[in-house]
This record gives structure tokens, sequence and C-alpha cells, in this order.
């Protein structure tokens, strides 16, 4: 498994997209003007507890926090309240090394990969046209990962 390469309690701080990366992403993502002249200044701290395929996130900040908790390979519906308000069906699976998430919805091509490398971990995130996405690399502060199996 990809993850039992981190200790325990690594950390990372997520690095800011290019700003046209930022404002492509955020107005492609119906996320509303105020949301977006805060989130742009937030750094973000990830918690990751896994349990064999159970996997318990958190995406930390000082302006909002988001939960998603999900089993590898179960499709499972997810509010994405406090983000884009969305109501979408999720799927997790498995690609070699990688978490993919693919999310069914209002809107098409939605969804994440997540990997380590490196002592890093890696978040894509696929937006709504299919050649744009968002990338985020959580350095070394603060990411925690905790494995429990």
């Amino acid at each position: 498994n990809v993850y039992e390469g981190l200790s325990k309690k690594s950390s990372t701080t997520k690095r800011a997209p290019h700003p046209l990366i930022y404002y492509l992403l955020v107005h492609s993502t119906d996320i509303d003007f105020a949301t977006r002249k805060i989130a742009k200044h937030l750094t973000q701290t990830k918690e990751i507890v896994q349990e064999g395929n159970n996997f318990k996130t958190k995406t930390l900040s000082t302006f909002r926090n988001y939960e998603l908790n999900y089993t590898v390979g179960e499709e499972f519906e997810e509010h994405t309240k406090g983000l884009d308000n969305r109501t979408v069906k999720t799927l997790v699976s498995w690609d070699g090394d990688k978490l993919v998430c693919v999310q069914k919805g209002e809107k098409n091509n939605r969804g994440w990969k997540h990997w380590i490398e490196g002592g890093k971990l890696h978040l894509v995130r696929a937006e709504i046209i299919e050649v744009m996405c968002h990338s985020q690399e959580f350095l070394k502060y603060p990411f925690f990962l905790i494995l429990l199996s």
C-alpha cells in the first residue's frame, strides 16, 4: 500500500496554484465570490486515517473544514457542503498506487487523484473541462496520516 511509506504523523502545506489556474478553477466550479477571495489565502491541513480499504479524510483550514469517509470500491452519495454544495455519486478506487475518485452528478468530469511520492502527498483534481486540472502538492507540514491496520 502506497500510504505505508509515510510516518504516522507526517505533515504538509499546500503550494498555491498559479493565479490563472486558480481563476479558471474557481470560476468553473461555481464557488461564490466571498469564498474565492478567502480561499486563495488559506493554508490547508490534510488528515488521512486508513483502516484497510476504509479511509477517513479531513481537510482543515481556519475558514472551513471538510470531512470525507469512504470505502475503496464502494459507490456512495457525497454532499460537498461548504465546498461547491453539490450532491454526487462518488466512487474511489485504486489505480496502481493512486487513489482515484470519480464523481457523477450535475456536472461531468469531476473527481481527484491522491498519491504519495517522495514523502509528499499529491492531489490532482479533475474539473469541468477535461484538459483543465488543478494540482496541489502537500509538502512536509501539516499533513497527518494514521495507519490503523
